[in-house]
């Protein structure tokens, strides 16, 4: 039972986390009604870790544009995606100093069900008025390589919105990020993509570092069933999202951020009375 439910777990971070609807958001709602009987410390890891698995998805999708070694003899490092990495690596400082220095405290002051459906709800409106100011405007950035360290910058303090406010879904922040300056709504998806890498792999390291290396059996078999879960779900979510970008706008799922946002604060409204 307790594999069949990571498995669950696996399938809801698979599909939530690359769509813009805030991973953080449904797994509180899942946890009400379905939960691990492991113990406090291993499942603050274990939500955490089993993102590997989806992230390991976007290495193996994209491994030809994120390797930056060609195997030549002549010419053997690609110096756009070299350069690439250290644009993802300077977006990715705001959020790791947050994170490193007051990441306790903002789990304590924000992660309750307020914080993230005033913020699924906020975000989801900002889907929508961004997406109606850029109606009809030309993409000034469509390839990875055109993004500067100080639009890559810029997605970053986005990206340390999501951060502090749980709800806001660091995929949605980015990308609206990145099309409020001019990205097309593939490079800002991409890019978003590229930048989960470090910061999702090293997040991980840190909850395993303060969980420590002695697992259970059960334990990593339910750690195991979760990321591989999430994995296999994220190569195929991320084929759907990056096929459905090309044709339609984010709105849809703005409005269902907002949807989302009312039916958990309706919810747990009820239940605090």
């Amino acid at each position: 039972m307790e594999i069949l439910i990571a498995v669950l777990f696996g399938l809801i971070e698979g599909i939530t986390e690359w769509l813009p609807i805030s991973s953080t958001g449904h797994m509180i709602l899942f946890q009400e009604f379905v939960s691990l009987s492991m113990s406090s410390e291993f499942m603050e890891m274990f939500l955490v870790v089993i993102q590997l698995g989806a992230i390991l998805a976007v290495v193996l999708l994209f491994w030809s544009e994120i390797w930056p070694f060609s195997g030549k003899q002549n010419g053997w490092i690609k110096k756009d995606i070299f350069s690439m990495w250290f644009k993802i690596l300077a977006a990715c400082i705001p959020a790791a100093v947050l994170e490193l220095v007051f990441g306790d405290k903002m789990e304590e002051l924000f992660y309750n069900y307020q914080t993230v459906s005033i913020m699924l709800i906020v975000v989801g409106i900002l889907f929508i008025l961004v997406e109606n100011h850029e109606k009809g405007r030309q993409a000034r950035v469509n390839e990875i390589t055109g993004i500067t360290y100080q639009m890559a910058i810029y997605i970053g303090l986005f990206q340390l919105v999501a951060a502090l406010l749980p709800g806001t879904s660091r995929s949605g922040a980015t990308i609206i990020g990145g099309l409020v300056i001019g990205l097309s709504r593939t490079v800002a998806a991409e890019f978003t993509f590229y930048l989960a890498i470090p910061v999702m792999f090293g997040a991980s390291l840190i909850k395993v570092l303060k969980f420590g290396l002695s697992f259970s059996s059960l334990e990593a078999g339910v750690l195991f069933a979760g990321m591989a879960t999430a994995f296999v779900v994220s190569v195929f979510v991320i084929r759907f999202l990056m096929g459905f970008i090309k044709k339609h706008d984010f709105k849809v799922f703005g409005w269902y951020r907002i949807a989302l946002g009312v039916v958990v604060l309706a919810y747990f409204g009820i239940l605090s009375k």
